[in-house]
């Protein structure tokens, strides 16, 4: 459990609950009258004040960079609501990252190194790694697994960002032997794929830990349930409706055709289990089908070597069965449902709420 909120740390979060327009007598009432209705003692109104104002005691973060491009890195400072600037500098402290630390050489060196000692740490590592030659990929002086091996020892937990993190990704279909975090150390870690991932995604799970100190509920390849396990692309397509006719797009240049399906023309829906078109990037701004491109399964373990090319069918050609999503994968637990519902509105209290619900549930069913 984490340890309790000291009059100090709770007058800061409160203060910035007011910059953003929430009174703190609004606040409190709140969260005693959400106690209230979830059949609490009004006293543990201050449970949900100091799960609040938790947030304020930042975890240290390295972040490692393998086989990669930096467009995970790029997508989290994409990021819009909370904003890049509120994770970094509200949430947590991220003590390396070679993309945005302003640091370099010896001076970074040096920073990692303390931070190493210091543990308590959480570790994100974007890129593959490479095991069919350690000199394909070398950070500060080091073959890049030596170092993942030696910085993952002290974390109190590992985030694999980005599909080449999660299942070794595009360098895996290469000549590097590049494959992803869970294969090289052994301890648990948490899959955020996607080429690159939704930011929502990765804050989300970073906002989780911090308040509940564990990790997220997972499904069967290790990515958070609430964002992959229990969607399915196809389930949410806007096209869905030309696939049950079956109306397949199959030339690019007919106008006449362009909203159909585009199984036809590589998408990759039917085997691909995230909530892209639930929450779509960039703030919701757009999706990949959405935007008329055909979904290339990026989230996927298979992704990219076993689902190129991009533009092919995945399933054989005539009538198509769909892989369905098993009854496993679509149960998920109290906490992870609000945290796919309400991450970017309130993550906190939603959390909080969704715990004690679930702990007050149980409590009841045993009879105290």
């Amino acid at each position: 459990m984490r340890a309790p909120v000291d009059n100090k740390e709770k007058e800061i979060a409160l203060t910035k609950l007011e910059m953003k327009g929430v009174s703190r007598r609004s606040f409190i009432k709140y969260c005693t009258a959400a106690a209230a209705w979830f059949g609490l003692n009004y006293y543990c109104g201050n449970m949900f004040v100091e799960a609040a104002t938790a947030a304020v005691q930042k975890k240290p973060v390295i972040w490692l960079q393998g086989q990669g491009c930096t467009g995970c890195s790029c997508s989290l400072l994409s990021s819009i609501n909370p904003g890049v600037g509120e994770v970094l500098l509200d949430h947590i402290s991220m003590r390396f990252n070679t993309t945005i630390m302003s640091s370099a050489g010896e001076v970074s060196a040096k920073i990692l190194e303390d931070t190493l000692k210091e543990g308590d740490y959480l570790l994100v590592v974007e890129g593959s790694i490479p095991t069919a030659d350690p000199r394909f990929c070398m950070v500060e002086g080091k073959y890049f697994e030596e170092l993942l091996r030696e910085v993952s020892d002290n974390a109190v937990a590992v985030i694999a960002a980005g599909t080449c993190a999660a299942y070794g990704g595009i360098p895996k279909a290469g000549i590097t032997g590049a494959k992803g975090v869970s294969e090289i150390i052994d301890k648990p870690v948490v899959n955020i794929p996607g080429c690159p991932f939704n930011p929502n995604w990765l804050v989300g799970t970073l906002l989780y830990y911090l308040n509940f100190n564990e990790l997220p509920a997972l499904d069967s390849e290790g990515r958070p349930a609430a964002y992959f396990g229990n969607h399915f692309v196809h389930d949410t397509c806007p096209r869905v409706g030309y696939f049950e006719k079956g109306l397949f797009l199959e030339d690019w240049n007919n106008p006449d055709t362009v909203d159909w399906c585009l199984l036809k023309k590589g998408c990759k829906r039917p085997v691909t289990h995230s909530d892209c078109n639930r929450v779509w990037f960039n703030d919701g701004a757009n999706s990949c089908i959405r935007a008329g491109s055909p979904c290339a399964g990026c989230v996927q373990p298979e992704f990219y070597k076993d689902l190129s090319p991009l533009y092919a069918s995945p399933l054989a050609p005539g009538e198509p069965e769909l892989v369905g999503v098993t009854a496993e994968q679509r149960t998920v637990d109290l906490p992870s449902a609000a945290l796919g519902a309400g991450i970017v509105a309130a993550p906190i209290i939603v959390n909080k709420v969704a715990e004690l619900m679930k702990k007050r549930k149980e409590e009841v069913k045993d009879g105290k």
